[in-house]
């Protein structure tokens, strides 16, 4: 379990947080500041940029708390499940793989693209 802190922060976060604050009041340079975390020397200006606008909370990564783009949607899950233990309950994992597969591609061919909530709306429109 990672451990958080009052403000949802880990220790990496914490630790990243005290370097930015030392480059801020001009304590070290972003370069040193880079090597000590691993990063390149732009993305500590980034960084250094957000926390002094946004202050601590500017540390954290932009993705927090944000659904993946590649979760597999709840529907499907339960497609697949019910697909499994109503037609292919008795094939092992592998052969079951393979006529999902096979199954997936006839339905994509036929299909729309389904929509992700927070894809662009620009990006499945017809061009």
């Amino acid at each position: 379990m990672k451990e958080k802190d009052i403000f949802g922060m880990s220790k990496k976060e914490w630790a990243r947080l005290k370097v930015v604050k030392k480059v801020i009041e001009k304590q070290m340079t972003q370069r040193k500041a880079a090597f000590i975390l691993g990063l390149s020397e732009r993305q500590i200006k980034r960084i250094v940029k957000r926390v002094w606008r946004e202050g601590i909370g500017g540390i954290a990564h932009r993705s927090r708390n944000r659904p993946s783009f590649r979760k597999i949607p709840e529907q499907l899950k339960e497609k697949v499940v019910s697909l499994y233990q109503e037609t292919y309950s008795d094939f092992g994992p592998t052969l079951t793989n393979e006529k999902l597969f096979v199954l997936c591609r006839q339905v994509k061919r036929a299909a729309v693209p389904l929509k992700h909530p927070y894809a662009s709306q620009n990006a499945y429109q017809a061009t």
